[in-house]
């Protein structure tokens, strides 16, 4: 087994999750990522074909939680272990609640906060073993609500309030449990096309390097929720 601590990024084939698992591995960390489609993973694993002994693609969508169940068992198998598991996986919606799909709703309930449920269900006893760390990426959304909003914030309110319960529940493991709430980050999410305009966001190796000092933080202190936004707004 590498002394290497093996790190688990969900929804990591691109956008924040891939800006994760790229910082991670330049760091000295195993990253095994996972995402619902093969062609993104096989897409993310070239760019990261500099880590390629330190890093694996499976492909698992968080809505299904036997997916989980058998990443998580992949991943053991392969490294040996793990020790940090971030549940980045994430969708959105945008529609007045009166028009909002029902579709939509599901969509965004179960990816962004059951979704998080299921991941961290499938690894939790492996996180016991190591006494590791569960991050789940949520969002300013999950405190500050806004028009057309609503089951996008309702996905992420119950992510930041899953996972505050969450950090109580297991602390007494040695596990630590973080949530990080970005808010305007460069990412394709909702089909954006990113571009120069962007420059002025949170990038996702940002949020990468925000990890990593989390994970470098004194094993007795714990930043339990983080906000993080963009330091000078687009004018």
């Amino acid at each position: 087994m590498s002394d290497k601590k093996t790190a688990y990024v969900t929804g990591g084939s691109k956008g924040i999750g891939f800006g994760v698992a790229k910082i991670l591995l330049e760091n000295g960390y195993n990253v095994a990522i996972s995402g619902r489609k093969e062609k993104d993973l096989e897409e993310a694993l070239l760019q990261l074909s500099d880590y390629k002994d330190s890093v694996a693609g499976i492909v698992s969508n968080v809505r299904d939680y036997e997916n989980e169940e058998k990443t998580v068992s992949k991943i053991v198998k392969h490294f040996g272990k793990l020790d940090i598991v971030i549940a980045n996986a994430g969708l959105g919606h945008f529609s007045a609640v009166d028009e909002m799909s029902l579709e939509h709703w599901n969509d965004m309930i179960e990816t962004n906060l059951t979704g998080a449920f299921h991941t961290l269900k499938a690894s939790v006893e492996e996180l016991k073993k190591s006494e590791g760390y569960y991050i789940t990426i949520s969002s300013l959304a999950g405190t500050n609500f806004f028009a057309n909003g609503a089951g996008y914030n309702a996905s992420k309110f119950g992510v930041v309030g899953f996972t505050q319960a969450a950090m109580i529940d297991l602390r007494k493991y040695n596990i630590k449990v973080s949530t990080i709430m970005p808010g305007s980050v460069a990412t394709n999410f909702n089909d954006h096309k990113v571009t120069e305009k962007d420059a002025w966001k949170i990038q996702p190796e940002d949020i990468g390097q925000l990890v990593l000092d989390l994970l470098n933080m004194n094993a007795r202190t714990l930043p339990s929720k983080i906000e993080v936004r963009p330091s000078k707004p687009n004018s």
